[in-house]
């Protein structure tokens, strides 16, 4: 059986670093509201190639493709749903060319959001149609040079099980992680408990899950907490917090969080045991490095509870504090020996 270079990578490093925000480092660049980011693999390939960069320099370990809105639904919102196979694939050979140039291992994830729509029983879409929109979109960016798949920001159990099998058809590995908010579930009821059973569901099984985005890096950390508490020693989780909390200043979104506070998250995050750690919405550069130099110095603490985490990063929302009291006592994992970075000759 061959083994994929991300699964070699998780299986020699004790953490991986996943990169930043997308979005809103793109408005930085010029991006507008409204506009398709997905568009820019082609129009601004050279904004898109600077931004992974500057992820790479910070210390990441894995670059998630320009993709995120990048199915024939969220498309189709501009007029370009018969684009998803070019879009796609371009994404992902300008992260892979970043990836390849750089002078150690650097991950390729290709980014694969929401198709916007509510599936069956709810809403309209069928798990078939969703199954296959998510399909074409994984097998063109596998195609570009994909390492593994990302399912993010994932509210639905069904839109998840519907991602997960149309990704199956990349034959790449995947990852899945959902967005909590603060009821301490996702927007469609799914508590971080239920996808621990969603991993334990699916066949193939993941290769990792966990969290991004929601609320805050307090938040996302407490719900992590709970889902430890669910998982096994084995399961690779997976944060990706957001910069703090989103505010509006003179018209414009801004994130309340520092570098130091996001190199505290990163820090809390390994100590309840995650081994994927990131940053989503509000996540620059710059504090991507910051939270790069505190894992590389971080020396294992016990596993936190949510006291720990508010006064480390702030106040949590009710609904955080009811899932991390109703969930099962932690199981301490075992900690793995920190090995250093490995370089490509």
């Amino acid at each position: 059986m061959t083994t994929n270079r991300f699964e070699e990578l998780l299986r020699d490093r004790d953490w991986l670093l996943a990169d930043g925000a997308t979005g809103t480092n793109y408005f930085s660049m010029g991006l507008q509201s409204g506009d398709a980011p997905e568009l820019w693999n082609v129009e601004h390939p050279d904004r898109v190639r600077l931004l992974h960069q500057q992820f790479i320099d910070a210390g990441a370990d894995i670059l998630l493709t320009n993709s995120f809105g990048g199915s024939a639904y969220r498309l189709k919102l501009h007029q370009v749903e018969h684009r998803v196979g070019e879009l796609n694939a371009e994404a992902a050979a300008i992260a892979r060319s970043c990836a390849d140039a750089s002078s150690r291992d650097v991950i390729v994830a290709g980014s694969m959001g929401p198709t916007g729509e509510i599936l069956e029983p709810v809403g309209t879409l069928s798990l078939h149609a969703a199954e296959n929109a998510f399909a074409n979109q994984a097998r063109a960016l596998a195609k570009g040079g994909a390492d593994v798949i990302w399912l993010e920001t994932m509210s639905s159990r069904e839109e998840l099980q519907a991602a997960r099998a149309g990704a199956a058809q990349s034959g790449l590995p995947v990852v899945a992680t959902m967005t909590f908010d603060t009821n301490g579930s996702t927007m469609m009821g799914v508590p971080p408990g239920q996808l621990v059973e969603i991993y334990r569901e699916t066949v193939p099984p993941l290769a990792a899950y966990g969290a991004n985005c929601g609320v805050g890096a307090a938040d996302l950390v407490g719900t992590l907490l709970s889902m430890r508490s669910q998982s096994n020693n084995e399961d690779i989780l997976v944060a990706k917090a957001n910069c703090g909390i989103p505010t509006f200043v003179d018209g414009e979104i801004q994130y309340t969080g520092t570098p130091e506070l996001m190199a505290e998250y990163a820090r809390l995050a390994r100590d309840c045991g995650v081994r994927i750690i990131g940053g989503c919405c509000g996540t620059t550069p710059v504090h991507l490095a910051a939270m790069n130099r505190a894992l590389l110095s971080h020396h294992p603490r016990p596993m936190p509870d949510i006291e720990v985490v508010v006064s480390a990063l702030g106040p949590v929302t009710a609904g955080t504090r009811h899932v991390c009291s109703h969930a099962p006592a932690p199981v301490e994992h075992k900690r793995r020996s920190r090995q250093g970075r490995r370089h490509r000759a």
